[in-house]
């Protein structure tokens, strides 16, 4: 068992429970959970090994969960996670990449041996790294059972953060405070995109005296001029020019624990588009956060930030924000709560949200967001950068 844990075991066994719970509502007997951060919020377990099939089988009737994957990554288990060697299940390398044996074949095959193979199963059917084939591999190797999507499940239990999560959030938060403010010292007419890039992941992966960052699921997003018209563009080898608009969009990362954070800056002489944009954008983002309590819904949240730009004439027509914490490439967000019409998600204290309203027009954008958590009675910002247009 592993001596390298970052929550203690009993908080590892709370949520097993939660997620069981969760399970029995929905009539599921067992689990397989294939989203990476899904993996370590119920074990701990942390590499980068995701390209491969891996995966934790939670069970309903058995204490510990089930960790599966390449045999070569089981250490990996035995060194991050609270699980007895005896929930640790390696495959040989011969299932890997195989065009004659799936590793969903020999998870088929741990069911069995557990007294599972005519239960009702579900798995993630929707996680970035869980294919059709392994579902269908495991059907086929399963004909007893019963099938059901679990898409989710593990997530929604995790959208309410214990307190030794928010603290992990936090030292994010400072790292992120670090990063944009060497982003916005390093982005200036003259440098290379990518040196400044550099400069970025260098921030957040040194992190602080005090503790140390980790990659982050996302890229810095850092498209500068007419690139800012779209938002999940990066830097180019190019020099920033007189008159950009820059888009600044990071994180911090300690211990997979996220806390974005977005600014926008102006290069020189700006066009006055992109400073109304920006005051519009820092006015909407102050009210909606200054609006929220638990209790309230994401669209209720989402209506003040509408209501606010609505005398600009600028409209956005996308969500403006989204649960955020643990998780691995490629994304921050968790899927399940965002600040949109028709989310009716009631927010509760240790929710933890990304609200980044980003506007983007035909030829510029801008992006300012906050990383937040719900408190008794507000919310919480995490980091503290001046919520404004930025002009260099």
């Amino acid at each position: 068992m592993s001596e390298m844990l970052n929550f203690s075991e009993a908080e590892f066994v709370e949520r097993v429970r939660k997620t069981k719970a969760s399970m029995n509502q929905k009539g599921i007997d067992v689990l397989i959970v294939t989203d990476p951060a899904n993996m370590n919020y119920l074990t701990g377990f942390d590499g980068w090994s995701f390209y491969v099939h891996q995966g934790v089988i939670v069970i309903a009737d058995q204490e510990q969960p089930i960790w599966f994957g390449r045999g070569q990554d089981a250490n990996a288990a035995r060194l991050t996670t609270w699980l007895g060697d005896e929930n640790i299940k390696g495959y040989t390398d011969d299932y890997v990449q195989s065009l004659v044996k799936h590793p969903f074949e020999f998870v088929a095959d741990i069911i069995k041996e557990r007294g599972c193979d005519n239960k009702v199963i579900a798995t993630e059917m929707d996680a970035y790294y869980f294919s059709a084939k392994a579902q269908e591999r495991l059907e086929a190797s399963l004909p007893n059972a019963k099938f059901k999507d679990g898409n989710l499940l593990v997530s929604w239990v995790k959208i309410i953060k214990s307190d030794a999560e928010v603290e992990y959030i936090r030292r994010a938060a400072r790292i992120a405070e670090k990063a944009m403010n060497v982003a916005l010292e390093s982005v200036a007419v003259g440098v290379r995109q990518c040196d400044a890039a550099a400069d970025v992941f260098h921030a957040e992966i040194s992190g602080t005296p005090e503790f140390g960052g980790d990659y982050t699921s996302i890229i810095p997003l850092m498209p500068a001029g007419i690139r800012t018209s779209t938002p999940h563009l990066s830097w180019t080898d190019g020099p920033y020019e007189n008159g950009d608009t820059v888009i600044l969009e990071l994180a911090g990362n300690y211990r997979r624990y996220h806390c974005p954070l977005a600014r926008t800056l102006i290069l020189g002489d700006a066009p006055q588009t992109v400073r109304d944009l920006g005051a519009v954008v820092a006015e909407g983002l102050t009210a909606a956060i200054d609006s929220i309590k638990p209790g309230m819904t994401c669209e209720e949240v989402e209506r003040v930030w509408a209501k606010s730009i609505a005398k600009s004439g600028f409209i956005k027509d996308s969500r403006i924000g989204y649960s955020m914490g643990l998780n691995y490439p490629p994304d921050w967000g968790e899927h399940t709560a965002s600040f949109r019409p028709g989310d009716k998600t009631v927010l509760k204290p240790n929710m933890t949200f990304h609200m980044i309203p980003g506007i983007w027009l035909d030829d510029c954008g801008v992006d300012i967001s906050e990383s937040f958590r719900i408190t008794e009675n507000g919310c919480e910002t995490f980091t503290n950068i001046e919520r404004k247009l930025f002009v260099k």
